[in-house]
């Protein structure tokens, strides 16, 4: 007789299921499979078949469970799953780039995870684990199995969703068994497959058949060779549950109810009708039959949970280690645990049915000198208690009734929790802690009272954080510093969760509290918090009083020191004093770096790093410290200031016209960053691919990235000057529509001087100077009193302040001033091929006009680049001045592979189809002609022509057509 079924029995078809998603996720389609029943239903059992399928395909295996403890241990199931990995592979951990140390949050051997790093958000952590096995996978797939999710801590499942979202076309498939309770685990998995997004499976209990067939198999023999009397009764008691059916058999044969005979077995005489309490209750009664010892030392293994470790049951019960191991081995009580498959010297009960029998049989009274004996045995072989033995010591202390004890073991897990990145379960071990430390010390609630707040900010309950910090109930103990600290801390989680009119009034709170005398020390962290609150608050002042908040605050952080409130002040005073004095800002930021390389804080450093490498690119043009800070973003996880760096860089490829690489490198920010729903990161790179499309005169795209950052809840209307001066005013340009361009211009320099920004790009100190010169509406005053603001050396606004400048020189007569002013703009802007081009054109317009400076060769030049570049109303418009200006122009045969086959055949020329597009903003032959430059009966030609080619009735009907043609 075998003790348990050899064999799996009534699940074809789910073992079917498994078998066709494992060869899908080894061709690259990869999926999740959920097995979902009741306890003992076998939901381990087929996870154990996947796990064999997959190795028999020589998939890459990751194994994990949940915790049976009473709070989950964070991101204990992945942890344990990417160890299994590791045990039985090699990962090339440079390959994963910056999400290599993020998993230093499961993988101690990679590193610890930085402290405070942005890479602690959960959401970056999925990611991790998604690109980890599709690196593991990669050509032979990848299985991840995690047993008892009912039981898995809040991080885990937010990784499990990601993970379910996001692995259609990865070479991963991840199999999860989910006990059938109302867990969050079963209300994750049930959503997703309502989305689609997961298979579930749920498990029903064996019928009459199949029960027959799994007793044969637990008895060594065919299911039709046991007697249908036994089976009745094996059906009676069990309802089919595979777990049970096993469990009753093997009572029957010990009771001797079920007997062998001969190769088969037979019933007992006089058998009972229907098995009595005792076998129903099977486990219960095997227990009864332990020794003392092995009963006392399964019960302390039960205690600490699931899975349990052989030194610590040692120390508690006081065995030599050859009587443990005799106990273990015994055959009773190896039929209720077995060695461990993943760690070595631990065991684990067979079933938690077992587990659960083993603590109900333990008297009351019994249970709390056992859970004390058991909590200082763990003190005593971890007196550390790393990793999950805190909480362990937490629950077995409280057990015990040691309140106070039990209180700050877990606030002890909770603010490792917190620096773990879990603030879901560090918020839920935190609230047990403020419950059990009601009559603690002011200073111990205070220390978790502190830790509650972070977890609430981070896990987006501001509102409970606010009630709670403001209830006189909970705080009014605390001596006013620590309550001015908690409200600070509350104000900064404020600040970054949005909630501004509360963030305001912690603020007034803080000082409130300090009272007019107080500390410098004291005060700095709140004016940090209130500085960025200023910069925040629409304003003239806004940043006058934000500097004046960050530079007290940076003092006070540099001389006590306070190095974090530090590096926020000096980075926001970088950003603050730019516009007066550029290179104070670069001094500012320097700083800022070099306290966070004096007191290790690396992730200030990186973002110190990407500042000056911004000030590097606006002051130059170089970008050499930007891709600096993306190298060691990338080697240190910092993914969202890797981000960060990226997104910076695009932004100057743009300005560059390096528009490919600008493009590759939006898409690859913007896929994470959406993936990883980072919803400011996500804006700012939507806004950077208008700016991309507006400088490539791609209206239709750019206002359809305009569109998707108004879907993320992005607001126009603080971007101004990127949306309206380095986007709407070139893209209007590009299109030769000069009164859009100089609307766009005036409504970004209005944003500008009503709320001044950090941003120094919106056009007021170069492009916008150099339209009113081209239009004369600029003078010497307005121009000296622009080109004065330090914020004006900035190279990409210089290069169009000097063209302006140029553009007066001529018209004042100044000729050959005015040519050399044309050369040195060209030389600054020689990094920015489009702008400087777009400027040779305007310039060359004024020139012609005032009879000065060469303006044919500026106007072949910028012909030539956007002829190349295929922006057809500039070079068009080129084309045409050059005409006025009596110079030869040659023919201009391109274009012809943007005409749709079907006008093309009808003879439509690369003229008539510029036309044609224009007339789908119903725009009078008038306006085309100045778009184009020609007459306008040359326009009225071309409609003519098209209408007789496209066999329309009328212009109506024309631009009805050209509006489709567009869109095609």
């Amino acid at each position: 007789m075998h003790s348990r079924s050899r064999i799996i029995v009534g699940r074809d078809v789910e073992l079917g299921t498994l078998r066709e998603r494992i060869d899908a996720a080894r061709s690259g389609h990869g999926g999740a499979v959920f097995l979902v029943g009741e306890p003992g239903i076998g939901k381990s059992r087929l996870a154990g078949a996947a796990i064999e399928f997959g190795y028999t395909a020589e998939m890459t295996l990751l194994r994990g469970r949940g915790s049976a403890l009473g709070t989950a241990v964070p991101l204990r199931p992945l942890t344990e799953a990417v160890l299994s990995l590791l045990r039985s592979t090699t990962v090339d951990v440079a390959a994963l780039g910056p999400y290599g140390p993020v998993l230093g949050r499961l993988v101690p051997d990679w590193g610890p995870p930085l402290a405070g790093q942005e890479s602690g958000s959960v959401v970056i952590l999925a990611e991790a684990v998604l690109r980890l096995t599709s690196l593991a996978g990669q050509g032979r797939g990848c299985l991840m199995v995690l047993d008892d999710l009912q039981d898995a801590d809040a991080e885990t499942l937010m990784v499990v969703e990601y993970l379910i979202d996001n692995l259609a076309g990865q070479p991963t498939l991840l199999v999860g068994a989910i006990r059938a309770d109302d867990t969050p685990a079963l209300q994750v998995v049930e959503a997703a497959a309502r989305r689609g997004q997961c298979t579930l499976v749920e498990l029903d209990r064996l019928g009459p058949q199949e029960l027959r067939t799994m007793t044969g198999a637990c008895l060594g023999v065919p299911g039709d060779e046991v007697p249908t009397a036994a089976t009745d009764l094996v059906w009676g008691s069990s309802g089919g549950n595979p777990f049970l059916i096993e469990e009753i058999v093997a009572a029957m044969v010990e009771e001797g109810l079920l007997l062998p005979d001969g190769a088969g077995w037979r019933l007992a005489p006089r058998p009972p009708a229907t098995l009595p309490a005792a076998f129903t209750r099977s486990m219960a009664h095997r227990i009864e039959r332990l020794s003392p010892q092995a009963r006392e030392l399964l019960s302390v293994g039960a205690l600490i949970g699931q899975r349990f470790a052989v030194a610590v049951v040692q120390t508690a019960t006081g065995l030599t280690e050859r009587d443990l191991l005799n106990h273990l081995h015994n055959d009773l009580v190896s039929q209720l645990v077995a060695p461990d498959d993943q760690l070595s010297d631990w065991y684990a009960f067979r079933h938690r049915i077992t587990r659960e029998s083993l603590l109900a049989l333990v008297e009351p009274d019994s249970r709390v000198e056992l859970a004390r004996t058991v909590a200082e045995a763990v003190m005593k072989v971890h007196p550390d208690l790393p990793g999950e033995w805190c909480q362990i010591a937490a629950t077995l202390h409280l057990d015990a009734g040691h309140t106070r004890e039990a209180g700050r073991l877990f606030a002890e897990a909770g603010r490792r929790a917190l620096a773990q990145g879990a603030p879901t379960s560090a918020l839920t071990l935190l609230d047990q802690a403020w419950t059990l430390q009601a009559d603690d010390a002011p200073q111990t609630r205070a220390d978790t009272l502190e830790s509650l707040l972070q977890a609430l900010g981070e896990t987006g309950q501001v509102k409970r954080a606010l009630e709670l910090v403001n209830s006189p109930d909970q705080v009014a103990r605390l001596d006013p510093r620590r309550r001015s600290t908690l409200h600070t801390r509350l104000a900064w989680t404020a600040v970054v969760a949005g909630h501004l009119p509360d963030a305001l009034a912690q603020v007034e709170i803080a000082r409130e509290l300090l009272g007019p005398d107080a500390a410098a020390e004291d005060t700095a962290p709140i004016d940090v918090v209130a500085a960025h609150l200023a910069l925040d608050t629409p304003g003239q002042d806004r940043m006058e009083v934000a500097e004046a908040l960050a530079r007290r605050a940076a003092t006070v952080g540099a001389a006590v020191p306070l190095p974090v409130v530090a590096c926020q002040a000096w980075q926001l005073l970088g950003a603050l004093v730019r516009h007066r004095d550029p290179a104070e800002a670069t001094r500012c930021l320097e700083r800022a770096r070099s306290i966070a390389a004096d007191h290790d804080l690396p992730i200030w450093e990186i973002h110190a790093l990407i500042r000056l490498g911004n000030d590097d690119a606006l002051r130059d043009g170089t970008l050499d410290r930007l891709e600096e800070a993306r190298e060691r973003a990338r080697r240190t996880g910092a993914v969202t200031a890797r981000q960060h760096a990226e997104a910076s860089i695009a932004l100057h490829l743009i300005m560059r016209g390096d528009y490919p690489t600008a493009r590759d490198l939006i898409d690859q920010v913007l896929t994470a960053t959406t993936r990883l729903k980072l919803i400011e990161t996500t804006q700012y790179v939507l806004l950077l691919g208008a700016v991309l499309a507006a400088h490539q005169g791609r209206r239709a795209e750019m206002e359809s990235s305009l569109a998707e950052f108004r879907r993320w809840e992005g607001d126009e209307s603080l971007h101004a000057q990127r949306v309206h001066g380095l986007a709407g005013t070139f893209c209007a340009l590009l299109e030769e529509d000069r009164p859009t361009a100089l609307t766009e211009s005036a409504v970004a320099v209005r944003a500008e001087e009503t709320n001044p920004t950090v941003f120094h790009l919106g056009g007021r100190l170069g492009l916008d100077m150099l339209l009113r010169a081209v239009v004369d509406d600029l003078d010497w005053a307005t121009y000296d009193k622009l080109t004065t603001d330090p914020a004006s050396r900035l190279r990409w606004d210089r290069q169009f302040a000097l063209f302006a400048r140029a553009v007066l020189l001529g018209r004042a007569g100044r000729d050959e001033a005015a040519t050399e002013t044309v050369a040195e703009a060209l030389q600054v802007g020689a990094r920015y091929a489009m702008g400087r081009h777009l400027a040779l054109r305007l310039v060359a317009e004024a020139a012609l006009a005032d009879g000065w400076g060469t303006p044919v060769e500026w106007l072949r030049t910028a012909e030539d680049y956007f002829h190349r570049a295929e922006i057809a109303p500039v070079a068009g418009a080129c084309r045409a001045l050059l005409r006025q200006a009596g110079a030869r122009v040659g023919q201009r045969r391109q274009g012809t592979g943007e005409i749709p086959s079907a006008l093309r055949s009808a003879g439509v020329t690369v003229r008539e189809f510029e036309v044609l597009r224009l007339l789908t903003g119903r725009l009078s032959n008038r306006e085309i002609a100045e778009r184009l430059h020609l007459s306008p009966r040359t326009v009225e030609r071309h409609v003519s022509s098209l209408i007789t080619k496209t066999g329309l009735p009328n212009r109506i009907a024309l631009s009805d057509f050209a509006a489709g043609a567009g869109s095609a």
